[in-house]
């Protein structure tokens, strides 16, 4: 399916489980958007604090180190409303208060579009279908329909000042069968330093940037384009 053009999207909502995920999945195309005047913000589920066991780093720190990581990761391509519902990170679940949660920042932030990650699990590429990546985005999918946009979902919320609001589109990460790649290649070396900022994820990992380049140039080939040319691939859901 063809996306809503970007000259009609005001704002994007990127809705995943942990610290860096939206990094890997759609951290190049991001950059673009921001470049192009559309603001962009994150939601956060997980406090992530059980990842990074190669860091070294105790357990109990883990949660303040990724999130200001993720903050010094969004700086890099200018998003800075980043939102931290610290649910416990290998627990989440897709309930009616993950939901709700998800539906508050939707109506806050009023975005045209949301990027979250796949529900389906990928039995192909068993990592992009983490537990709490699977519950995100259920979660974040139930959220753009039917609640945000429905008065009578969640009226405590409405009373509040959240006004309902309708998401005109999804982008899905890591999805079986995308169906939208976007050409990342001018800034694939954003993505890189976005990902680096991930230290306590990444530091470890010497060939991060030929791992994320090799990636980003399967996702070219299956989406057609030219040799040497890196993309992010999406499955567009029309939300209508």
């Amino acid at each position: 399916m063809e996306p809503i053009a970007d000259s009609e999207i005001k704002r994007v909502l990127v809705v995943c489980a942990h610290p860096d995920d939206s990094d890997f999945g759609a951290s190049g195309t991001i950059a673009q958007w921001v470049k192009d005047g559309i603001e962009v913000g994150y939601v956060l589920c997980t406090n992530g604090d059980q990842g990074g066991e190669e860091s070294g780093i105790p357990l109990e720190e883990m949660p303040q180190v990724r999130q200001r990581e993720q903050r010094e990761a969004g700086a890099v391509i200018g998003v800075t409303d980043i939102t931290f519902l610290n649910y416990r990170d290998g627990w989440l679940e897709p309930t009616i208060a993950l939901r709700k949660d998800i539906v508050r920042e939707i109506r806050r932030f009023k975005p045209d579009r949301l990027v979250c990650q796949s529900p389906e699990r990928n039995w192909d590429r068993i990592g992009a279908s983490h537990p709490d990546h699977l519950a995100a985005g259920e979660s974040a999918i139930q959220a753009v329909y039917p609640d945000a946009r429905n008065p009578f979902a969640f009226t405590d919320l409405k009373e509040a000042g959240f006004e309902p609001w309708r998401v005109k589109e999804i982008w899905v990460m890591g999805h079986t069968q995308p169906d939208h790649w976007v050409d990342i290649t001018k800034t694939f070396p954003q993505k890189v330093k976005v990902l680096q900022a991930h230290a306590s994820q990444t530091a470890h990992n010497k060939e991060l940037e030929n791992m994320l380049r090799e990636w980003g140039m399967r996702n070219a080939a299956n989406g057609g384009f030219a040799d040497g040319v890196i993309a992010e691939a999406f499955k567009i859901v029309n939300t209508n």
